[in-house]
């Protein structure tokens, strides 16, 4: 007879939201010092954001999800992250957290740096959502196992009238890094579930 996996220890739980909890605070906590820092300096620091097909642009891939341009941006942004994250998180686990992470990242970044309007800067990290997005909403389709499809369910029914958010509509909203980004969260979905599978 097959031994019943262990069951967590509320010591073993402690320790998974500690890191989780570090996980997605380092980012968020970055990111309200540098909003801090750059309102200081008269918004200086928006010029390390995503400028389209520049070069010095490029380096806005890295920096723009921590550059925000305001505390309304940030805190639209934090809950989503926050939320939207957990999620990966919590049903991925940290190193897929960090690939995902990752991908939409450069997804977003690209995307903006090649379809964004010249002259424009492209900050935030809704790129990086939108990729949460994507990669919760299609992670059940390429897992084909129980919990991710449910996962995806929910999360669709929830989020996915935000989906909107990868086409041209307000001004000063990127949709460039939100299209990059869900792009970049469905190819680590499937990327990832593929490995698995």
């Amino acid at each position: 007879m097959a031994a019943l996996p262990a069951t967590r220890t509320p010591a073993a739980l402690a320790v998974t939201v500690k890191q989780q909890a570090v996980t997605l605070g380092a980012p968020l906590g970055i990111s309200w010092a540098v909003l801090g820092i750059n309102t200081l300096l008269g918004g200086v620091l928006n010029n390390f954001g995503v400028v389209p097909r520049t070069e010095a642009g490029l380096r806005g891939i890295l920096f723009a999800p921590f550059l925000h341009g305001s505390v309304a941006h940030l805190a639209a942004n934090s809950v989503s992250l926050l939320v939207l994250g957990w999620l990966v998180l919590a049903f991925a686990g940290r190193r897929r957290f960090y690939v995902v992470s990752a991908i939409a990242a450069l997804g977003a970044g690209l995307c903006a740096w090649t379809l964004g309007a010249p002259g424009s800067v492209h900050i935030g990290a809704s790129g990086v959502i939108f990729g949460y997005l994507g990669y919760l909403m299609l992670s059940g389709w390429f897992a084909r196992r129980v919990m991710p499809i449910l996962v995806s369910v929910g999360v669709t029914a929830m989020w996915g009238g935000a989906v909107m958010g990868v086409l041209p509509g307000q001004v000063g909203i990127s949709w460039q890094a939100h299209l990059g980004g869900f792009i970049g969260g469905v190819l680590a979905a499937r990327w990832l579930h593929k490995k698995t599978r």
